[in-house]
């Protein structure tokens, strides 16, 4: 007989809850809108209710339930399960594990929401059967986490792995986070879409502007890959070179078994892991080892996060 967990994704937006199995199988879902900002009682309240409405389409009794993740962007004290901050909330200082659990009167888990997306990944998609991982997420920013000995990299406060801003340009790009040259301010779908518009002013005669059908509103992250003239073509190789270059840095600093790419800018597939690769092979310090890191992009796409959430229990446990 399976147990079974729920897990719930915490976003800005929307509010979603699955109930999953030990080996990361989705057998419900419910989600409504997070309507933030609003106090955290209510938001809460609405998280409750999603998760028994998972439990409900899935068909399971919500006492058969064995404990419920959450993954939420913002900085978390796992040790206290308070949200100490989370821009996209408007949270400060909030208990969400103390609350939850009367609410819901099962044992509470909470993790960033980009850790919790790693841990889903790690646990049953392009990690699954290794010791070692590290995700990024390509997205409006530069998320992602770190697995090592099969176990979150968080440090020593839970607030470390922060791989969208190690700096790979002084002085560079303005990031969000009020530093300049972050990974994020180069490699994140912002990014891409902030270089294809720059590329787009100086040249009104690229295809892009066909692509995206003469306005520059509708630049997304997939406009340069679909270009096929020449401005395109250097947008994305400068690009790439940068996502490439941060990457390198990640495996020399950690040398996973697995590096994947998530994010909607990974559907673009092995034009990404190209030049990733080929970064890896060439720069990478250990590059003459006989075994080195594999990149690849990773599987779970938005069900990361809510898988990873659902077994949060098996980082700690």
């Amino acid at each position: 007989m399976s147990n079974y967990y729920i897990g719930i994704d915490l976003g800005g937006t929307n509010i979603v809850a699955a109930v999953v199995d030990e080996s990361g199988i989705i057998y419900g879902r419910a989600s409504r809108k997070t309507n933030a900002p609003r106090p955290y009682q209510e938001i809460f309240g609405d998280m409750a209710e999603c998760a028994k409405e998972a439990a409900k389409a899935s068909g399971i009794d919500f006492n058969d339930i064995k404990s419920v993740g959450i993954g939420c962007p913002g900085a978390i004290e796992k040790s206290t399960g308070v949200i100490e901050f989370s821009n996209n909330l408007d949270f400060y200082d909030v208990p969400v594990v103390s609350y939850m659990e009367n609410l819901l009167g099962k044992k509470i888990y909470v993790e960033n929401d980009a850790n919790a997306a790693a841990w889903g990944e790690y646990l049953a998609g392009s990690g699954k059967g290794t010791d070692s991982m590290v995700m990024i997420t390509l997205g409006t920013g530069v998320g992602g986490g770190v697995v090592e000995n099969g176990r979150l990299v968080t440090g020593a406060y839970g607030k470390g792995a922060e791989l969208g801003h190690m700096v790979i340009s002084m002085h560079g790009e303005k990031c969000t986070c009020g530093r300049r040259g972050c990974f994020e301010a180069y490699a994140s779908a912002t990014a891409l879409i902030r270089m294809t518009k720059e590329a787009m002013k100086q040249n009104q005669r690229s295809d892009m502007w066909e692509i995206a059908e003469g306005k520059l509103a509708n630049v997304n992250g997939q406009t340069a890959f679909l270009s096929k003239d020449g401005t395109g073509k250097d947008v994305l190789r400068q690009y790439l070179g940068q996502l490439s270059e941060g990457v390198v840095n990640l495996v020399n600093i950690f040398q996973p078994e697995i590096l994947c790419i998530g994010g909607g800018i990974s559907n673009a597939g092995e034009q990404i892991l190209r030049p990733v690769r080929n970064a890896i092979k060439k720069k990478s310090y250990a590059r003459y080892g006989k075994k080195q890191t594999v990149a690849q992009i990773a599987k779970l796409a938005n069900d990361a996060g809510l898988i990873g959430a659902a077994l949060l229990w098996k980082n700690e446990d």
